[in-house]
């Protein structure tokens, strides 16, 4: 142990800048691909490229929609024309308006309880999730705590696109928390059902099942994405003006958002 604390003395403290200032750090963000403008052929190619229908093409315009991507690099790798990405990690997108007053309010901006959900997740999401509690990212400095019960939690995270067997505990978690409470859904799965929903076994994403306040997207987001989604449900960052996935927008229509 001591051999640790030695170690730690002479190196210091070294946390996430962000939300602060923005985080610099490489590997911190895998990008998310861009759309524009491409030559004839180009622009058909690269929408037949992706495996999850992420990226449409029409007159020679790429328009891509971040809830369906899984981040596969085929975009990019050994194509002519490849998409360009992006090197920023904000990428929160708005899938309601109001379902519960607005954001948490100010009683919960540097005090704020989670619960994460498994619902189907590969493994890959829920990881980065984990990640949000390490030295590096430390969300307790910025007062997000995690809980394991749903009556304490004021922010359900859900990631995976709901099995038919987490169907049933997933609404249990949400009809347990008390309002005001925000539903985030990480990673395409969750957003759009990803590679695998939907099918006879899973939902198209969470919103087939709840009301989704917030999307990340991304296969997987990184801890700095779903801190930003954090930072945004409590309202000490703005949401990005970008589409939600189709299935999320329609969702608000169903439970009358």
């Amino acid at each position: 142990m001591s051999q640790w604390v030695r170690q730690g003395l002479r190196t210091g403290t070294k946390t996430s800048p962000y939300p602060a200032q923005p985080d610099t750090s490489p590997g911190v963000t895998p990008g998310l691909p861009q759309g524009g403008t491409f030559a004839p052929g180009a622009a058909e190619l690269l929408a037949s490229r992706c495996p999850s229908g992420a990226i449409t093409a029409r007159n020679g315009q790429v328009v891509v929609d971040p809830g369906r991507c899984i981040h596969s690099y085929r975009c990019t790798r050994q194509i002519s024309s490849p998409l360009a990405f992006s090197r920023d990690y904000e990428w929160t997108l708005a899938a309601s308006t109001d379902h519960h007053g607005g954001r948490l309010g100010k009683p919960f901006t540097r005090s704020v309880h989670l619960i994460v959900v498994d619902a189907g997740d590969c493994g890959a999401c829920l990881n980065e999730v984990r990640q949000l509690n390490s030295p590096y990212y430390n969300m307790h400095r910025l007062g997000f705590f995690i809980t394991p019960t749903p009556r304490h939690a004021d922010i359900l995270l859900v990631v995976g696109p709901v099995t038919d067997q987490m169907r049933a505990p997933l609404l249990k978690t949400y009809e347990a928390m008390p309002t005001p409470k925000k539903v985030i859904a990480v990673g395409t799965c969750a957003v759009s059902g990803g590679i695998f929903g939907p099918s006879f076994v899973s939902e198209a994403g969470v919103a087939r099942v709840l009301p989704v306040d917030i999307a990340v997207p991304g296969q997987p987001p990184p801890p700095l994405a779903i801190l930003h989604a954090l930072l945004t449900a409590v309202g000490r960052k703005a949401v990005r003006t970008a589409p939600v996935h189709q299935s999320v927008a329609d969702e608000k229509e169903h439970h009358g958002v």
